[in-house]
């Protein structure tokens, strides 16, 4: 039984956040990739430009940071701002399983990484020649069409194979979301949440879930076959749907097992400052999932908000892989920049006891 409320857990969270990626990457592709423009010769510019590209849930925002770093557009501690600020795939769990703490620890990251930004800007000495080799980020389709009046009742009236498929899996998806609507996030208890009240998931996430779902079915309705097919199946559900589940299902397994056997409440209060450690020193792999154990463990009232804004510092899924591809010695200056960064905040955050 424990199993099965684990795996129906997984799926919801999957689920939220699959949708959360789609309305981003709709909202690239409707702003036909203006913040990727070339930028004027100001770092005060950049650096906020950087901060707003990192605050961005996913890594695409990350990317593109990097690509206008490795092409001189951008500077260092811009780059740097972009890092503190995104927290990659993970900021979609934060927003799905603990919103108000996602929306105060995004807006810390954005004023931390302007800061951070701002004081790397003043020391470093930028080359006069960085550029370095092109790599591919995700590029604007013409065939790639959000919202036209004139075709979207066509598309409607002519409904595609794959429209109709998503729709339907649209519609199961809400039908899980209606008949676990008191309860969305019931698996946190497996971890320990009836201990915490504070971090109670009251019926409005299921409202909010249905309202994200609302969103997606104007999406499908509405944009070219296309988009369906190279943004929603290609990108979200073939190269996302897995990793995102087995991450979440396999974290979400093993924090039940360590709380059946083990008094982890107790263990981590204890001993605060070695999670502290771990969450700093994880948030160097670049790459999506190893960071959620953190939301989890947060969302079970098991660690500070501290904790998992150190790890949000540091960490950024793998947005800064194009960068460690490019520039090996970028990529450790960076990092090393941002975990400084990420002990100096999560040990004050201890001391202070928020």
């Amino acid at each position: 039984m424990e199993l099965f409320l684990i795996f129906k857990q997984s799926l919801s969270i999957t689920l939220f956040v699959l949708s959360m990626m789609l309305i981003i990457d709709y909202l690239n592709v409707l702003s036909k990739g203006l913040w990727s423009e070339k930028l004027q010769d100001s770092p005060w510019k950049q650096i906020l430009l950087g901060t707003v590209l990192g605050i961005i849930p996913g890594c695409l925002g990350a990317y593109t940071a990097v690509s206008l770093y490795v092409h001189n557009i951008i500077g260092t501690g811009a780059l740097v701002a972009t890092m503190i600020a995104t927290s990659g795939d993970e900021a979609f769990f934060m927003f799905s399983m603990i919103p108000k703490a996602a929306i105060i620890i995004h807006i810390l990251l954005f004023v931390i990484a302007v800061a951070t930004g701002f004081i790397v800007q003043f020391f470093s000495k930028e080359p006069k020649d960085r550029t370095l080799k092109h790599f591919d980020i995700h590029k604007d389709d013409p065939e790639c069409i959000c919202f036209e009046k004139k075709t979207w009742i066509y598309q409607i009236r002519h409904i595609s194979r794959i429209r109709v498929w998503l729709l339907v899996l649209l519609f199961l998806t809400a039908l899980i979301v209606i008949v676990n609507f008191n309860n969305l996030l019931e698996g946190l208890e497996l971890l320990g949440s009836e201990k915490h009240p504070g971090h109670e998931h009251p019926e409005w996430i299921g409202i909010t879930f249905l309202v994200v779902l609302a969103i997606l079915l104007f999406i499908i309705l509405t944009v070219s076959d296309h988009f369906l097919k190279e943004h929603v199946v290609n990108h979200i559900l073939k190269k996302h749907f897995l990793k995102i589940f087995l991450w979440t299902f396999g974290t979400l397994l093993v924090l039940y097992f360590l709380t059946k056997y083990i008094d982890l409440d107790n263990v981590i209060s204890s001993n605060l400052y070695i999670v502290l450690i771990f969450a700093v020193l994880i948030g160097i792999i670049p790459e999506s999932g190893p960071h959620l154990i953190f939301v989890i463990l947060y969302a079970a009232g098991s660690i500070p908000i501290s904790i998992l804004l150190a790890s949000s510092i540091v960490q950024d899924g793998h947005g800064s892989l194009p960068l460690l591809a490019e520039s090996q010695k970028s990529f450790i200056k960076i990092k090393a920049i941002n975990v400084l960064a990420g002990f100096l905040i999560g040990g004050l955050g201890l001391l202070t006891g928020f």
